[in-house]
């Protein structure tokens, strides 16, 4: 059983309390796929210079976010970690001489937790985080991916957490899209669907807003993005899920990579 691979916007903290059109379609994209035998999720709040690979056994939920509803510090999402699977994971990197580190006991940061709380609500499968390192090139980040590519093959659903539009100080009170954000996204989605790697890895110079969409401060929203989509180097095929939008620009996409 090949998987494919997956980019979720995680969008706001509080999407694990909403039911609205997007957790009803992240709850449907659970059920309807094959049931991985694991997930490894590269999430944007997982950021470090170094590979680094989560080696727990039971994971604790990590409420890292301030300011937010007191029923948010209550919530809890008990999946259990598969050591396994970490040590598989870091061999594949020491063996493609990347350097990487196992870690115990960090938990899983909401990037995480809150898309899979609704997809997969029992917490009955495991979970291995992966960090992101927002200070590489696309390029690197694709590579690293795509060294993940026969895990696949395996049975591990690999996802990438973040969002492709995600400024919040250019986050306003209203229900309309704004028109750079969404000719932003636009941009992304028509080299994502042709696989144009030489304009994707130039978004920054190439893509209209990308300076709003993807500012400096926030670039590990979108670095997840290259990590899956070099896991299904070897497809090459991009089919976008949903698209919907929180705030004026706080994209909410999914994209499917990979079998479809």
């Amino acid at each position: 059983m090949t998987l494919p691979t997956l980019f979720i916007a995680h969008g706001s903290p509080t999407l694990a309390l909403e039911d609205n059109e997007y957790t009803a379609f992240l709850r449907e994209l659970g059920a309807r796929m094959p049931v991985p035998k694991g997930i490894a999720v590269f999430s944007a709040h997982f950021d470090e210079p170094v590979q680094t690979v989560s080696m727990d056994e039971h994971h604790s939920t990590m409420h890292d976010f301030y300011g937010f509803p007191s029923e948010m510090y209550e919530l809890d999402y008990p999946a259990q970690g598969d050591p396994e699977l970490s040590t598989r994971i870091c061999e594949i990197f020491k063996e493609a001489n990347l350097p990487v580190k196992a870690l115990k006991d960090r938990g899983l940061d909401h990037g995480v937790w809150v898309i899979l709380r609704h997809m997969f609500p029992e917490a009955n499968i495991p979970v291995v985080a992966l960090s992101v390192d927002s200070q590489r090139s696309p390029e690197e980040q694709y590579h690293i991916g795509r060294m993940l590519a026969p895990l696949r093959d395996e049975g591990i659903l690999l996802i990438g957490s973040g969002g492709l539009v995600h400024n919040l100080r250019k986050l306003r009170q209203q229900n309309e899209p704004e028109a750079w954000a969404v000719e932003f996204d636009e941009w992304v989605a028509e080299r994502l669907e042709q696989w144009n790697l030489r304009e994707l890895f130039a978004y920054e110079r190439k893509a209209p807003n990308a300076q709003d969409a993807v500012p400096s401060y926030a670039s590990e929203h979108f670095a997840p993005l290259f990590y899956v989509l070099g896991a299904a180097d070897a497809d090459r095929k991009a089919e976008r899920k949903f698209q919907a939008y929180q705030y004026g620009s706080l994209s909410l996409n999914c994209w499917q990579f990979g079998t479809t």
